[in-house]
């Protein structure tokens, strides 16, 4: 068991997107109270890019043990000896083994104590491809690297968080047609049941209210709009509920997402990834944050990607990285006291 007062673990993500830019500035942005973290990446990176930004950023060569007693007075890195070769704005196939390192090392450390959570920053998975990676994104990733270290059999699960609405999308980084096709009664039961135990165990919700969308333009029209609703998603909701899970649907999903609809539900389950990401970062761009569920570890990420077109130019808003390190030390704090 992690111990609350571990460091969080940042990942760098894609060195040639604004990940370095956000972790400096939410150093800069810390507080008394702000949980200490350490980035894992190339410190020589994060040293050139305070200077080229003219952010007044010391950066310390440090160990994970001596993060917590640097993170005050100097950004924390632990080196992990794979010097960048991209550049701001232009990536670099090269740089992508660090960047999967990056990742993996952050798991381990979470394993082994070192770090009570790891924070993700944006990664560019085209760029990753040619390394060999295979997964169609993070949450993925983190999954197999949770079965691996942790031996269970792990589902992971993506929530977008904010505290105006919370979204999961049963299908995630699959095309639409796709996802249609690989859309059952049982993977929204499975999914949905992830986010009611960890509602209840990271979230203290101890009876979550779980809204569940319907796939087809007004949940189908009772039938006249697709089956799927009547055939996948309401035997879907009928076997939660008598499960015990608060689940309501399938509803029309365009009518969900309005302040008063809201307020009815702590998560909505949506069937496919936009269904689910544009009305929550249409309502916290800056603040949302991707938070994986169903895993044996803590992961938080900015519910934003590598933004190369703005990346080394100082325009990065940092807001939704120090949301996904304030929510981390959250969780940690609770999941411990549990």
């Amino acid at each position: 068991m992690t111990g609350p007062r571990a460091p969080i673990a940042l990942s760098q993500g894609d060195p040639s997107g604004i990940g370095p830019e956000l972790a400096l500035k939410a150093w800069l942005a810390r507080k008394n109270d702000t949980h200490p973290y350490f980035v894992l990446g190339d410190a020589a990176l994060f040293e050139r890019s305070a200077q080229a930004l003219g952010l007044a950023v010391p950066v310390a060569r440090i160990t994970p043990a001596e993060a917590t007693k640097t993170f005050a007075s100097a950004l924390p890195i632990v080196d992990l000896g794979f010097p960048v070769k991209g550049v701001p704005g232009k990536p670099d196939a090269a740089d992508a083994p660090a960047t999967i390192a990056a990742i993996e090392r952050g798991v381990r450390l979470v394993k082994e104590g070192h770090a009570s959570a790891i924070v993700t920053n944006p990664i560019a998975k085209e760029v990753l491809y040619g390394a060999g990676f295979t997964h169609p994104g993070h949450t993925e990733y983190l999954g197999e690297l949770g079965a691996a270290l942790w031996g269970a059999d792990d589902f992971p699960v993506m929530m977008l968080w904010s505290s105006q609405l919370a979204v999961v999308p049963v299908t995630i980084h699959v095309s639409l047609q796709r996802a249609i096709n690989e859309l059952t009664t049982d993977l929204v039961v499975k999914t949905a049941r992830i986010v009611h135990a960890d509602m209840q165990r990271k979230f203290a919700v101890m009876k979550p209210r779980i809204a569940i969308a319907g796939l087809n333009p007004h949940a189908g029209e009772n039938g006249t709009m697709g089956r799927e609703d009547l055939d996948i998603v309401a035997p879907a909701v009928a076997q939660l509920r008598a499960e015990g899970i608060d689940a309501r649907g399938p509803l029309p999903p365009d009518t969900m997402f309005h302040a008063a609809a809201r307020a009815k539900y702590d998560a909505a389950l949506c069937m496919y990834h936009d269904q689910a990401l544009i009305p929550i970062k249409t309502l916290a761009f800056d603040s949302a944050v991707n938070l994986t569920l169903g895993l044996p570890f803590i992961r938080t990420s900015p519910d934003h990607g590598t933004a190369f077109d703005i990346a080394g130019k100082g325009l990065a808003n940092e807001a939704s990285l120090i949301a996904a390190l304030e929510l981390a030390s959250l969780l940690v704090e609770r999941t411990s006291l549990a």
